[in-house]
């Protein structure tokens, strides 16, 4: 897994590539969690965040999701909460499938990737305490099935997006921004 993203995020700023589970990440300001559009909670790393800050990390996600988006976060979309926890002050929720099961194939982790990165700049422009340092699962490769490099290259794109942002919207960047996300060497690899 660390080799694939390796290869995608070599020539990005800012990024390093850790190998370690949850609760043994170095100190940062957010966490983001590859969820489900329900925020359930009880498996994979969904499971590993909720030990570390209590069951109320898991109402606090499924309030707001009850609250915004009437019981059902859609996919692509992320938000920002505080859990409560001094030594982590974030967790932003982001989800890669509405249930988990296989989402190989799809763009959806480029899209929770991304919507992660937009809630964290949403969230840095409204509060005093901004979110400098995040730490990101590999996403979409536990339930979701995701090969290791293809959740990479989606990532990496997404963050490639992050920090590039167009200064006009034409056909030709909706292209470009298109075969980014869906197309590795000329090949078509997400539907």
């Amino acid at each position: 897994m660390c080799d694939a993203f390796h290869l995608r995020f070599d020539d990005l700023p800012g990024v390093r590539i850790i190998r370690a589970k949850f609760e043994e990440l170095e100190p940062h300001d957010c966490f983001v969690t590859a969820g489900n559009s329900f925020g359930i909670m009880t498996a994979g790393i969904d499971a590993a965040v909720v030990r570390y800050f209590g069951e109320s990390i898991m109402q606090r996600v499924q309030h707001r999701i009850m609250d915004e988006f009437f019981g059902e976060q859609p996919i692509g979309t992320a938000f920002v909460v505080p859990p409560g926890q001094s030594a982590i002050p974030f967790l932003c929720h982001a989800t890669t499938m509405r249930v988990p099961g296989g989402i190989d194939g799809t763009d959806k982790v480029y899209n929770a990737t991304w919507a992660s990165l937009l809630a964290m700049h949403a969230h840095n422009r409204v509060s005093e305490q901004v979110i400098e340092v995040a730490a990101f699962p590999a996403m979409g490769t536990g339930f979701g099935g995701m090969p290791y490099s293809e959740a990479a290259r989606q990532m990496a794109a997404a963050y490639r997006h992050d920090c590039d942002p167009p200064h006009r919207l034409d056909w030709d960047f909706v292209i470009e921004r298109q075969k980014a996300i869906h197309y590795d060497g000329g090949k078509q690899v997400t539907r």
